[in-house]
């Protein structure tokens, strides 16, 4: 009778990391949808969120995708100081990817992209996060898969819990032990993509300047022995510039700040590229002070940084126990 026990329970125990896996779609958070006016030309900024046969699934900084139709006549090309560019082909643009797509709105309201463009860097960031992605999707669709074929084994999961010593109340034990797991596993994979800030960080720079300060440096050490202790945290960057001369010129400077912070964080202290999120460089928009006053101008000219992290990932889940008495 022990030995049936001990089945009964290990079997549950199969079924609940089956659930898991089976549940593990619905990371994903719905998101809207654009859709564009048919021949108004479009030029999008925004990181690839999905992928299909005909092209992809682009979200901007509101959190607003835009379905991007790709045909053979697209030019996608990296961003060149001295024009021109790589060109790459359609199967080299992977989720994560950050890029600007330019073209008129079809009749099915999708941009249909004449021209893509995007940083070799952040080219070589997407792919490295893609690498490691798919294969945990392809583990989880096998997962999927021995779910549906412990499924089979109800009946005989419901004979050995009838043959079990007490089993009126050794099943309802296991099964309310099984729904409490159930529940706490839902309920943290609902919580792995919902992300909470741990803590900021503000580093200033001298005007027109994207050197890092021994002050700044300071700062990002701190974050990064910060970020090292906690699972599954991600760094979000943020450049921004003061009203200091051109608007377009301040938009590069500040994209040029937030680089300096990222390539600081992985040269100096290793942060796994993974773990570096979509970075953005704002110019002179969301001043945080008045840039009339030279004091505002000094605090606007900064980089923010923030470390989040996966409230699903730092929870724990436990499933009770059945009472010794049942053994």
């Amino acid at each position: 009778m022990l030995r049936k026990y001990k089945k009964l329970q290990l079997f549950v125990s199969l079924v609940a990391l089956s659930l898991v896996a089976g549940t593990a779609t619905i990371f994903a958070q719905d998101s809207q949808i654009r859709s564009l006016i048919a021949g108004q030309k479009y030029k999008i900024n925004g990181v690839i969120v999905a992928k299909d046969a005909d092209g992809f699934l682009i979200r901007d900084v509101t959190g607003v995708n835009t379905k991007v139709i790709v045909t053979p006549t697209t030019s996608i090309k990296s961003n060149s100081f001295w024009g021109g560019g790589t060109r790459y082909p359609v199967n080299s643009l992977v989720r994560g990817l950050n890029l600007k797509a330019e073209g008129r709105g079809d009749s099915t309201g999708a941009l249909a992209a004449t021209k893509i463009r995007f940083d070799k860097s952040d080219l070589e960031v997407a792919q490295s996060i893609d690498s490691r992605v798919t294969p945990a999707e392809e583990r989880l669709t096998k997962t999927e898969q021995n779910a549906e074929r412990i499924s089979g084994q109800i009946d005989e999961l419901m004979a050995i819990s009838n043959a079990a010593r007490g089993g009126a109340k050794a099943a309802q034990q296991t099964a309310d032990a099984a729904v409490e797991g159930v529940n706490a596993t839902n309920q943290r994979i609902s919580s792995l993509d919902d992300y909470v800030v741990q803590s900021t960080a503000t580093v200033n720079f001298r005007a027109g300047s994207s050197r890092l300060s021994p002050e700044a440096k300071s700062e990002l050490d701190n974050v990064a022995q910060t970020a090292l202790t906690l699972r599954g945290f991600v760094i979000q960057v943020a450049g921004y510039a003061s009203s200091d001369g051109n608007a377009k010129l301040n938009k590069r400077l500040s994209e040029r700040r937030a680089k300096n912070v990222i390539e600081y964080l992985i040269d100096t202290h290793n942060i796994p590229l993974r773990r570096i999120g979509m970075s953005y460089g704002y110019g002179e928009n969301q001043a945080v002070a008045d840039n009339s006053t030279r004091e505002g101008r000094a605090q606007n000219r900064r980089v923010e940084v923030k470390v989040l992290v996966s409230r699903g990932l730092n929870q724990n889940v436990e499933v009770r126990k059945a009472d010794d008495d049942t053994k």
